[in-house]
């Protein structure tokens, strides 16, 4: 068993940056005033939340990436998780909430910005193992807030 703690909580009201908020109340289908302007390809039980570890996100500004909590749509940034432990099956206590992570986050498009020249490949799981942002499923739902307790649980 690992433990960390949450960083940022973000929502946004379609598309990205997503901004922090101070609590998170979460359901079934994600955090409560969250939305996605591409439901094809975000949102969903199997995608209700979407998850990245702040050493991650500090590693690509450190390689000169303007990526910053959020940014990416993250709704959990998590800090002190092995990101590359954080894989399909793995479950996470997050305050109250349990979640399941159910795949890698493929790079969207829109995150086009953040990257030194446009490259959102720095942050997929196909090249880059252990980069990617996940998708969890919610197992337990409940209330999160920054500074609480993440514990990882590997299978």
């Amino acid at each position: 068993m690992t433990e960390g703690t949450v960083h940022q909580l973000s929502i946004s009201s379609g598309g990205v940056p997503k901004a922090p908020v101070r609590v998170a109340v979460v359901g079934e289908l994600g955090i409560e005033g969250d939305d996605h302007e591409d439901t094809t390809h975000h949102g969903g039980p199997e995608r209700a939340l979407c998850l990245w570890s702040l050493e991650v996100i500090e590693s690509l500004q450190a390689d000169g990436h303007g990526i910053y909590p959020g940014a990416a749509g993250e709704n959990v940034t998590v800090a002190g998780i092995p990101w590359e432990r954080v894989t399909s099956g793995a479950r996470l206590r997050l305050g109250e909430v349990e979640v399941e992570i159910t795949r890698p986050a493929t790079p969207c498009w829109k995150n086009r910005r953040w990257f030194a020249d446009g490259d959102v490949s720095v942050m997929d799981h196909r090249r880059h193992p252990g980069r990617s942002r996940m998708y969890a499923r919610v197992l337990t739902p409940g209330t999160i807030r920054p500074g609480d307790r993440v514990v990882l649980q590997v299978p």
